[in-house]
């Protein structure tokens, strides 16, 4: 499967296309989010993503490359039970129970010379909070055997989806800016069940 990839993205195949899924059995499949308030640092995880990649055409990098992919946000950890009420209340995930981004792979490069490892570029809508706001997201996808494993780093302002920074006290309020990361582990349809 890794090998096909790297076929798929560096060599004009005759193929029709392609579609790999989140293998939602994978281990490996976390998001991450990290925040701040004063000099203290929390993050929170979920394992609970979803989400595809299709691509017309002969490779990864085609124009018609696609991908989808959903955080339930219900389901963050912190470790603190109080405070993942608090995250769902101020993310108001009875209303808004999901992360969505979807949109385009728009460029491809290769990082190392055995091709196991590819720099991409997204860019697509990010809807959070009832907000939809496009960006561009960084990320890599990784070759392993019958897998992909796709990661990525950015941050994002609260204020621009719409969601106030909660406070601890009066005058102390968590940054307005969350660092999340992503590593999700793909493959081929018939290669999940």
């Amino acid at each position: 499967m890794g090998r096909l990839l790297a076929f798929l993205i560096c060599l004009p195949l005759a193929a029709e296309g392609g579609e790999w899924h989140v293998d939602r059995k994978a281990r490996e499949n976390q998001v991450e989010y990290t925040s701040s308030v004063a000099s203290f640092t929390f993050s929170g995880k979920t394992d609970q993503i979803d989400g595809f990649i299709y691509w017309e055409g002969d490779s990864l990098s085609a124009e018609k490359s696609r991908f989808h992919f959903e955080v339930n946000l219900a389901d963050f950890d912190s470790g603190i039970g109080k405070r993942d009420r608090d995250m769902r209340d101020v993310l108001d995930t009875d209303q808004w129970p999901k992360a969505v981004y979807k949109g385009e792979i728009t460029e491809v490069s290769v990082v190392d010379s055995s091709v196991t490892a590819f720099r991409v570029e997204t860019r697509g809508t990010l809807s959070l909070h009832g907000v939809e706001r496009e960006i561009g997201v960084p990320g890599l996808v990784l070759m392993q055997e019958e897998r992909s494993r796709v990661e990525a780093a950015f941050s994002l302002k609260l204020a621009d989806y719409g969601i106030e920074a909660p406070s601890l006290a009066a005058f102390v309020k968590v940054s307005q800016e969350i660092d999340l990361e992503v590593s999700v582990s793909l493959a081929e349809p018939e290669e999940i069940e």
